[in-house]
């Protein structure tokens, strides 16, 4: 499952915003090239992992943007990058949004969290040592 994310990462092509920011679950504020809006229902977490990878490469550093609920799974994002050497926190933003509950039709607060990641001095290094070995191992399939 994780190989056939990795894949599906590896595979898009990140341009201008829109691609990116809808990738991402871009909303309003999907105007910035390095932000990642994670929810927690609609990819699996290593879709996040890999994409703030493929945006570090890019931009040498990732937002990771979450609301409420989603908050863990932009926690796990973020130190699964960091355990694996991956990446150094920058910075930790929290605050309450009002947003709006369609079902009640009125305004709700909810938790916010921004976490921007840079990469470590490792990263690149890492990340070629993670290419060879993928390709060594769809080298060994196919012989």
């Amino acid at each position: 499952m994780a190989d056939e994310v990795t894949e599906a990462v590896n595979n898009l092509s990140i341009s201008g915003g829109g691609a990116a920011a809808a990738a991402a679950g871009g909303g309003a504020e999907g105007h910035k090239k390095n932000r990642i809006q994670v929810s927690n229902t609609k990819k699996p977490l290593f879709f996040y992992v890999n994409l703030a990878k493929r945006y570090m490469q890019l931009h040498n550093e990732v937002e990771l943007s979450a609301l409420g609920m989603a908050i863990a799974t932009v926690v796990t994002v973020a130190e699964i990058l960091k355990n694996n050497g991956l990446a150094v926190e920058k910075k930790i933003m929290t605050s309450t949004v009002d947003v709006n509950d369609e079902t009640r039709s009125r305004t709700i607060q909810k938790a916010k969290i921004e976490i921007l990641l840079g990469k470590t001095e490792k990263f690149d290094e890492l990340m070629a040592a993670a290419a060879e070995e993928r390709e060594a191992a769809e080298a060994e399939e196919q012989s």
